[in-house]
């Protein structure tokens, strides 16, 4: 019997390590066949080319043109005294162009400073309510208190 034992325990073991070998193959064949898919997908999927209007083909070359101009006129960032720059190339005024960053943020900063402002106003006057609301409180306990101790001493 220990003779049969020792086969059976010993095609067990062999069965089982058939198993995870065929397990193990199903599992890269599993992967190889989701990358291929995920592969064919990004495959399928297409970048639609940006329709660009004629008008924006114009601004674009009109600043590119307004760029082109001042530096070979290297005036930048002096300020033209008679103003013959004020109207650029293909006749596009200057002030389409013009830089708004910095007011961007000084504005944001602005707003901020005025949010925090409004903040820091709301609390103080939460905090004056509060402590009034406290201030009375505290007159009533110690009114009440009197009144205690008066009736407590009218009884003696």
């Amino acid at each position: 019997e220990e003779d049969l034992l020792n086969d059976v325990c010993r095609e067990v073991v062999e069965k089982w390590s058939e198993s995870q070998i065929v397990d193990a193959k199903e599992k890269k064949e599993d992967e190889v066949q989701a990358i291929a898919s995920m592969m064919e997908k990004q495959a399928k999927i297409v970048v639609k080319p940006k329709e660009v209007s004629q008008e924006e083909k114009q601004r674009k070359a009109a600043l590119l043109a307004q760029y082109a101009n001042v530096t070979d006129e290297e005036e930048y960032p002096f300020p033209d005294p008679v103003g013959t720059q004020a109207l650029s190339a293909l006749n596009t005024p200057p002030a389409l162009f013009r830089n708004t960053n910095v007011e961007d943020v000084l504005n944001a900063r602005k707003l901020e400073r005025e949010l925090l402002r409004d903040e820091f106003q709301k609390k103080k006057e939460q905090d004056k309510l509060q402590r009034e609301k406290d201030k009375l409180a505290k007159q009533e306990r110690k009114e009440k208190e009197k009144k205690r101790t008066q009736k407590g001493e009218r009884k003696r």
